[in-house]
């Protein structure tokens, strides 16, 4: 079984929306989040998708859910205070429903920008090596500080890229090391291949478009706004 988990636990903070979290601000009528899902909702492979959702806007994401049409969501759990609790409460639903090895694409429920391909590639890697990590090439140079703002390293473009989303695992494995990582005391992983790799677990990575950014700022909203529109109206060939 492919399962989806979309996780969307947070309020954002950084969005500077009063109203509501920023995964269910809205672009052309539809909030984010469905954005999302719809992405593995269309994909043929994946067989279901579990949802964990900041808790006082579950009631809102399921009907939200209906009105879309979407049908392969099969439960919407609350988040956590983290992006990793909110993982964890999500995996531990996927435990309940299907078998323990299962593929499990974790995806951000505010990253509505991937593509068919990259779920696609997601699966088969976890099928052949057991992970994928979808990552993008760096397109600038980053450097390395100290506490001082110093630069101490300029790491070369050539073996750096950008972790993104999503991040698979056979479900057994991820929740494995969630387990391990809670009974020693880590509770906000930045992310799971962080956790995957912080226990010594071999990581698979996937190239992914560029594009797939993490609605955070009120800046990436705009970001979203313009690639979707283009790729709706076929401005921009290859996004």
């Amino acid at each position: 079984m492919n399962i989806a988990l979309i996780f969307a636990g947070g309020v954002g903070t950084r969005m500077n929306s009063n109203a509501k979290p920023k995964q269910f601000l809205e672009l052309h009528g539809k909030p984010i989040i469905i954005h999302t899902i719809d992405l593995f909702e269309k994909h043929k492979n994946i067989d279901a998708i579990v949802v964990s959702c900041v808790e006082d806007w579950i009631d809102y994401l399921k009907e939200m859910i209906v009105h879309f049409h979407i049908k392969k969501v099969v439960s919407v759990v609350p988040g956590g205070s983290t992006g990793q609790e909110s993982i964890y409460n999500g995996l531990t639903e996927i435990e309940k429903l299907f078998p323990v090895d299962s593929i499990v694409l974790i995806h951000d429920g505010v990253r509505p920008l991937i593509n068919e391909q990259v779920i696609s590639d997601n699966i088969e890697s976890v099928k052949k090596y057991g992970s994928a990590v979808t990552t993008a090439p760096t397109t600038e140079t980053f450097v390395v500080t100290d506490d001082n703002q110093e630069v101490i390293e300029v790491p070369s473009r050539k073996h750096s890229r950008l972790a993104k989303a999503p991040q698979s695992y056979i479900l057994e494995d991820i929740l494995s090391v969630h387990r391990l990582a809670l009974k020693d005391g880590i509770v906000n992983s930045i992310d799971s291949c962080t956790l995957m790799q912080s226990y010594g677990k071999t990581l698979k990575l996937v190239e992914g478009p560029v594009e797939n950014i993490k609605i955070t700022t009120p800046t990436d909203f705009y970001i979203f706004k313009a690639i979707y529109e283009a790729r709706e109206y076929n401005q921009i060939v290859g996004l």
